[in-house]
């Protein structure tokens, strides 16, 4: 009798541990997707302002307006920066302004009544010793449905990734010898 007891108490350890591991798998694999999400979402955000960063440099230098780039080019270099982490497609947004000076920087918000992004269609990169502001967007798309309500910011559960980079030119034209 001893034994069948023996066989029935193991049996009974075993499914317990099968029912735990149902219990708390989900949750495990939650936060695991969690924490990825996040992390991710984050580097993409690190990634975004180097993008934002290096295209500021192009402008406060001079070389887009001495190389006369255009606004598809200086996309072209912040894709460049970006890839392979956020792709180059219509989710990104750049924006470039120029002021007299810093008293005088007024931008819009991006965002729409419907809290999505307008179109930016500025590219403005001004002369030398101009008061510059580079904003770069990104709508990144929130995949773990979990974290919706506690990542979503904007409409069709979309988060926004945003770099800028506000900046007075150098003194980049010919005879110049400070602002």
């Amino acid at each position: 009798m001893s034994k069948l007891r023996e066989r029935l108490a193991r049996r009974a350890r075993s499914g317990s541990a099968l029912l735990e591991f149902a219990l708390l798998a989900p949750v495990f694999f939650l936060m695991l997707f969690a924490i990825m999400e996040v992390g991710i979402i984050f580097f993409a955000q690190s990634t975004l302002q180097t993008g934002a960063e290096d295209a500021a440099r192009l402008v406060r230098t001079g070389q887009v307006q001495n190389g006369g780039l255009t606004a598809d080019q200086v996309r072209t270099r912040v894709c460049k920066d970006i890839a392979p982490l956020i792709p180059c497609d219509g989710n990104l947004y750049i924006d470039i302004e120029s002021f007299s000076n810093f008293g005088g920087v007024n931008f819009s918000n991006p965002l729409g009544p419907d809290n999505k992004m307008k179109p930016m269609n500025n590219f403005s990169t001004g002369n030398a010793c101009d008061v510059i502001l580079v904003r770069v967007f990104y709508t990144w798309t929130v995949f773990t449905p979990i974290l919706t309500p506690f990542l979503v910011n904007l409409a069709d559960n979309k988060h926004l990734l945003y770099a800028s980079s506000a900046f007075r030119n150098e003194p980049f034209s010919q005879g110049m010898s400070g602002c």
